[in-house]
């Protein structure tokens, strides 16, 4: 770890912070879509949701929250698959290789809640980071999203992971980064809001990390094209 630049960012933070909780308690929240109405089919995938246990939102606060998972059982169109059978079974098989989407939007984090970062729960729940880097997510939109993307395992399994934070129209894959941007919005606009979006995917037995990181950036690309209606700018 740098420690002179996390002791900088440390206490910009603090200092900030100070400012932040000096200045009022009521947040500016703009209005947005609730994050259930967000589309339950993505591509050749339909979602179902799953529920999230009650100590669990407990530990994660008072958010609103989406927790999905999205597959297909090969239902592909037929006009492709008459066109191009191999084709079309391969993306069928990778369709029914299930993507899970969860989404965390906190509309103030200014009372001591705040968003918790995968680099925390997830070795909480037993996994480990093999690799990790920051790439430039193309979205459907057109736009380029920054996102982190990791490759974690539990020692018998492996699974591709994508995560990044989304904050008045920024993506952003860094925890400090989140968090410094969120104090200094919070004087400048007076809004604390964000957001934690996170998309698993697993390595099936043989699978190239390639494939997987196909899948995960593939579902995700067209996932953050949707979420400025979700999460507000």
């Amino acid at each position: 770890m740098n420690f002179p630049r996390f002791a900088l960012v440390a206490g910009m933070m603090t200092a900030t912070a100070a400012m932040v909780f000096l200045r009022g308690a009521v947040d500016d929240v703009p209005s947005s879509v609730p994050l259930e109405l967000l589309p339950h089919r993505i591509d050749n995938r339909s979602a179902v949701d799953i529920t999230i246990p009650d100590v669990t939102l407990q530990l994660l606060g008072k958010g609103r929250f989406l927790n999905r998972v999205y597959s297909s059982h090969g239902d592909a169109d037929a006009g492709t698959a008459a066109a191009n059978a191999a084709t079309a079974t391969a993306a069928a098989q990778d369709a029914a290789i299930p993507v899970s989407l969860f989404i965390g939007y906190f509309p103030t984090q200014r009372t001591g809640q705040s968003i918790h970062s995968p680099q925390n729960c997830l070795p909480g729940a037993g996994w480990t980071f093999e690799s990790e880097k920051t790439i430039l997510l193309p979205g459907a939109d057109g736009r380029k999203y920054q996102v982190g993307e990791y490759v974690i395992t539990d020692g018998t399994q492996k699974q591709e992971v994508l995560y990044w934070y989304r904050a008045h129209g920024r993506s952003i894959a860094s925890d400090y980064r989140a968090k410094l941007y969120m104090l200094l919005d919070a004087i400048r606009y007076n809004r604390t809001d964000g957001a934690l979006i996170r998309v698993i995917t697993p390595l099936v037995p043989g699978e190239a990390e390639g494939s997987a990181h196909t899948r995960a950036t593939t579902f995700a690309s067209q996932v953050a094209a949707m979420l400025p209606a979700y999460i507000p700018d």
